[in-house]
């Protein structure tokens, strides 16, 4: 495993990323973590760094929705308005007569799939140009703002007409806190954190989280990384699933192994080995996850990942429908966090990893040739 040391010790030096923590495993242990560089000025980043994991939050509020379909208390096809009566006050957003935009009563219904699978027609401002505007000529709030109005994007498609990236992560997140009673936070604490042996993985700095969360660089116009101040909004009208959560690698990689074992870690169990299967299936037909084209370049990179490979959606994960040479298996499936917290799990071939910094922009070219060679090197060592 010495390469995947030399690996991320290069990349920081190189000023591919700031710092770097990654760890290696499969359904029975670890197998290997490391890290380079300074998580803050002074303080070398280890295993118990603590990251902003922004949208590597979805896969959890993924699963949280699926132990309630477990439990008979959900059904996937359910209009999204059938639980949560607001969701029908959404409107069709077809574009804008200068600065008025021009909006439309959608003809179907949003389904709780759809809002996991990205095909409810909720899309996020950092790829969609209209959204963007939206939200600057409404003055609505971004909806990383944790205020519950900010929840009211309006839609860009009709549900299930394309796979598109955006907030439907957010609204599902309320369906589970509606359904079940508790809060979002205490739902998932309960029934996956404490499950699962995860301390560091909160909706709040918690403890010592605090002196030990990493600091966030974006990279200037000279190529070097400045401080940036981001982090989720503490104490929110609503946490929302799609970006709230801090966690580590070590126990990101316990709720990734959980997957791997079907649903259980350490004689613990989240969810069957049936829902597993669901949860990890192709949940968008013959639709196809497609090229995210930046509209804000200095927050993210196009996101073009595995470029030429069909690449479908979970209800958790981007989900690989042929193998990668070298790289990842069919049926693999993985995500990201904006502040490239990246992460994937191979069931095919009984690996999970991760590779953790806190910058911007997301997916730029420096990083993304960096993960490629952490995770050729990874299969190249298992």
């Amino acid at each position: 495993m010495k390469e995947l040391d030399n690996i991320l010790a290069r990349a920081v030096e190189n000023n591919d990323a700031p710092f770097l923590v990654a760890a290696l495993a499969n359904s029975k242990k670890t197998l290997w973590s490391g890290a380079a560089g300074d998580s803050i000025a002074g303080t070398p980043a280890n295993t118990e760094t603590v990251f902003g994991i922004y949208s590597m939050t979805k896969a959890i509020g993924a699963t949280a929705a699926m132990i309630l379909v477990e439990r008979g208390q959900l059904n996937l096809d359910t209009p999204v308005e059938n639980t949560l009566p607001e969701f029908a006050d959404l409107k069709l957003l077809e574009g804008f007569d200068g600065d008025t935009p021009l909006l439309r009563t959608p003809t179907k219904k949003a389904t709780v799939r759809q809002l996991a699978t990205h095909t409810s027609g909720l899309v996020y401002e950092f790829w969609n140009a209209d959204i963007k505007k939206y939200l600057e000529v409404t003055g609505l709030a971004s909806v990383l703002s944790g205020q519950k109005a900010s929840l009211n994007y309006p839609t860009v498609f009709e549900p299930g007409e394309r796979w598109d990236y955006g907030i439907g992560i957010d609204w599902l997140g309320q369906i589970v806190e509606a359904i079940d009673g508790r809060r979002i936070d205490a739902f998932c604490q309960q029934e996956i954190f404490d499950v699962l042996n995860m301390p560091d993985t909160r909706f709040e700095l918690e403890g010592t989280m605090s002196a030990r969360r990493a600091g966030v660089s974006i990279r200037g116009e000279d190529g070097n990384f400045g401080p940036l101040d981001l982090a989720p909004p503490s104490n929110p009208e609503v946490y929302g699933m799609g970006y709230c959560l801090y966690s580590t690698a070590p126990d990101y990689l316990r709720f990734l192994r959980a997957l791997l074992n079907n649903g259980e870690l350490d004689d613990q169990r989240i969810l069957t080995p049936e829902s597993v299967a669901t949860l990890t299936a192709n949940q968008i037909g013959d639709l196809r996850v497609k090229k995210m084209t930046s509209v804000i370049p200095a927050l993210t990179a196009d996101v073009d990942i595995f470029s030429g490979v069909e690449k479908t959606h979970s209800l958790g994960f981007l989900r690989l429908e042929a193998d990668v040479p070298g790289m990842r298996a069919a049926g693999s499936q993985g995500w990201a966090g904006v502040a490239n917290t990246h992460f994937w799990f191979d069931p095919k071939n009984d690996i999970a990893a991760v590779l953790f910094t806190q910058s911007l922009p997301f997916v730029e070219p420096p990083f993304m040739k960096v993960y490629e060679q952490f995770e050729r090197a990874v299969y190249a060592a298992t």
